[in-house]
């Protein structure tokens, strides 16, 4: 048996790492990414600096707005006090507004987005005589401005008597042409016809399978064309401009631009921090829209996430 000895003078060291190559296309896709960062960072700004500027603007009064730095806070921010003011202004006329714009943005939300699922299922899973046709017109109605419509709908419902009443701003606003076509896009995959025709075959009506099982498949896109009716409700200010004469009948849109209109004229009732409290009612406005996205984003998430999947 030989053996072999390492001589107590002789070291051994390992031998070092080759450092690393860094892979040529790892610094491409770093280089494309660079300008696609920046313009998405400057997409938030001009997205968030205006939501910025109406937070810091409603800590302010009438004579600090035009005084101060428009980005930064005056020397004695006053937000309670504006709020307080605001609620109390013209015997407390903002509560009815704000009360007037959410039953005008939820009533329409809801029946806009039932009234597209209904359309939407219709369209993709049954054919009938003139289907077609019938898409074409929807379509076609989507590239038609809704201020385009205000005048005709007016004399129609100046007819019918509606005129100043809450019907005359919910009921335009059922009709939602981009929302049903939409809701047909969505229920052609969302839907399958194997489980219709199972319902079919177990004797349910098209009622039930439509309100017990397509709507609940039609969740996420249900969601989704519901917030964008609440929004372009909430937003609206043309219609209930023409349509309603009663200033407690009138939405934040229409009535804070009426306080803008006494803060500019000095009309009766108007004070010298009316400027204000149209900047402070801005930012309260926006408040519940804010609350309806973060609650209802995940179902809208995941109808995005359904609809990436090929299936």
């Amino acid at each position: 048996m030989i053996t072999t000895t390492t001589p107590p003078d002789t070291v051994v060291t390992a031998a070092a790492p080759p450092p690393p190559v860094r892979s040529k296309k790892r610094d491409r896709g770093a280089r494309r990414s660079t300008p696609l960062t920046i313009a998405m960072l400057a997409a938030l700004a001009y997205f968030l600096l205006p939501l910025f500027w109406l937070l810091i603007a409603s800590t302010k009064n009438t004579q600090d707005l035009f005084n101060t730095f428009g980005l930064w806070f005056s020397h004695a921010p006053q937000l309670p006090a504006n709020i307080k003011a605001t609620f109390t202004q013209d015997d407390g006329v903002f509560v009815d507004w704000l009360l007037n714009t959410v039953m005008y943005a939820v009533v329409s939300a809801l029946g806009a987005a039932l009234l597209a699922a209904a359309g939407g299922y219709g369209f993709a899973k049954f054919r009938f005589r003139g289907d077609r046709l019938a898409f074409n017109l929807v379509l076609g109605a989507v590239m038609v401005p809704t201020t385009a419509l205000a005048i005709p709908t007016y004399l129609l419902f100046a007819k019918a008597g509606l005129v100043n009443t809450p019907w005359a701003i919910i009921l335009p606003s059922l009709v939602n042409p981009f929302g049903l076509y939409l809701m047909r896009i969505y229920a052609a995959d969302a839907v399958p016809d194997s489980i219709l025709e199972a319902a079919r075959i177990d004797g349910a009506g098209e009622a039930r399978i439509f309100f017990r099982i397509a709507l609940r498949l039609l969740g996420p896109g249900l969601v989704t064309v519901l917030l964008f009716t609440l929004v372009a409700t909430w937003n609206n200010y043309f219609l209930p401009l023409i349509m309603l004469n009663d200033p407690k009948l009138y939405p934040i849109t229409v009535g804070l631009a009426s306080w803008a209109a006494q803060a500019q004229n000095g009309g009766a009732g108007a004070s010298s921090d009316m400027l204000a409290l149209v900047v402070t009612g801005s930012l309260l406005s926006i408040i519940p829209l804010v609350v309806a996205f973060l609650m209802l984003q995940r179902y809208w998430q995941s109808g995005l996430a359904t609809g990436g999947v090929k299936q």
